[in-house]
């Protein structure tokens, strides 16, 4: 299919043809003070006009008068949550009979409009961990299930955040791979793209028209311009030498001072899939749950084995995230835990940025705290 161009005032055509076809339609809508993802009856449901202001330890949202749908750039939400729960029941032991939770197959297909890049990329990481491959011997049924029934219309980021990094991670801002639909928002109307054969199905039935050449330029200049407008960046080039090479670098102490360790970093991150479970035990003693639920590395309980604890201090727990998040993840998986969204820096109490703290550390290599 050819780039077509699809009128604003028909983008509600896209919603409803979805929810005719089944799917439960996700969309971005402000909740909370925040852009987050939730069900969508309509584009009149969409946070038109909202644009979010974004920097270390900082996030707020600013309303515009130009009408545009998707300049909010990105919220502490990812695709993560949709395919990785934060909590789910993997069996249950009633009166002694075990019965394993099935209702991960029986979710509802799901439709999600306004995924970006980064997050799309952060989804295709965790493919690499929930699905079996070359770096995975086993498929999560609970993950497979939801991500075989998503369809994903990914919307092409023409504004940066700044926070965003992106451009450097090579994930954006430009979505290229594993989505079904991609929007690209111009003034007066989107740029639409397929990228699977039901995203092919859904546009056939959409009010499109051929874009011509001076509109696609625009989306190229948009996209290009938001790329080049990123602050940030994080360096790569060499990244697993440098920081095994420097793990009692003094930085580690530096930053320790400024982590709270709260985790907010790891639980917006759009890679990050360190759960634990626990068994939850009916008063009655006659049933329980076996759950699984988020965790973190920046919590003292996730690394404690019989009884004691491997990471004691915050320096210590941070030093593990960072050194796996960008530099141990690659020859784990193949790539690195980190796309660039900047959620991680944004949604810092303390405004720490891992950008800063690699930059720090290749500043002045050797030094030992």
């Amino acid at each position: 299919m050819q780039t077509a161009r699809l009128a604003k005032e028909r983008l509600d055509d896209l919603v409803r043809l979805l929810r005719e076809r089944g799917y439960r339609v996700l969309g971005p809508r402000v909740r909370a003070g925040a852009v987050m993802l939730d069900e969508i009856d309509s584009a009149a449901d969409l946070p038109r006009g909202v644009k979010s202001a974004q920097e270390p330890g900082s996030y707020r949202l600013v309303d515009s008068a130009d009408g545009r749908y998707f300049d909010f750039v990105n919220g502490p939400e990812s695709l993560k949550r949709l395919l990785f729960a934060p909590e789910e029941t993997l069996w249950t032991v009633t009166d002694g009979e075990v019965r394993f939770n099935e209702a991960a197959a029986e979710a509802p297909p799901t439709a999600v409009i306004g995924a970006r890049a980064c997050d799309i990329a952060g989804m295709r990481v965790q493919d690499r961990t929930f699905l079996a491959g070359q770096y995975s011997s086993h498929t999560d049924p609970y993950y497979a299930a939801r991500r075989e029934k998503l369809f994903l219309v990914a919307v092409n980021c023409t504004r940066s955040a700044g926070t965003c990094f992106c451009a450097s991670m090579g994930t954006g801002p430009r979505v290229r791979e594993a989505f079904d639909l991609a929007l690209t928002e111009l003034d007066d109307c989107f740029l639409v793209e397929a990228g699977s054969a039901a995203g092919e199905n859904v546009a056939k039935q959409l009010p499109l028209v051929n874009a011509p050449a001076s509109d696609r330029a625009a989306a190229d200049r948009a996209i290009e311009g938001a790329a080049k407008s990123q602050v940030r960046r994080l360096d790569s080039d060499g990244i697993y030498e440098l920081l095994f090479n420097n793990l009692e670098h003094p930085r580690w102490d530096d930053v320790a001072s400024r982590c709270l360790s709260c985790a907010n970093c790891v639980m917006v991150c759009p890679t990050c899939f360190c759960h634990k479970e626990h068994d939850e035990t009916g008063l009655d003693g006659a049933q329980s749950a076996h759950k699984r639920q988020w965790d973190a590395c920046f919590t003292l309980g996730h690394g404690s084995v019989h009884g004691a604890r491997l990471r004691p201090q915050i320096r210590q727990r941070y030093r593990q995230w960072l050194t796996h998040k960008v530099a141990s993840w690659i020859p784990q998986f193949g790539v690195s835990g980190c796309v660039g969204c900047g959620r991680c820096i944004t949604w810092c109490p303390t405004g720490i940025d891992l950008t800063e703290e690699v930059a720090a550390i290749r500043a002045t290599p050797g030094l030992r705290g």
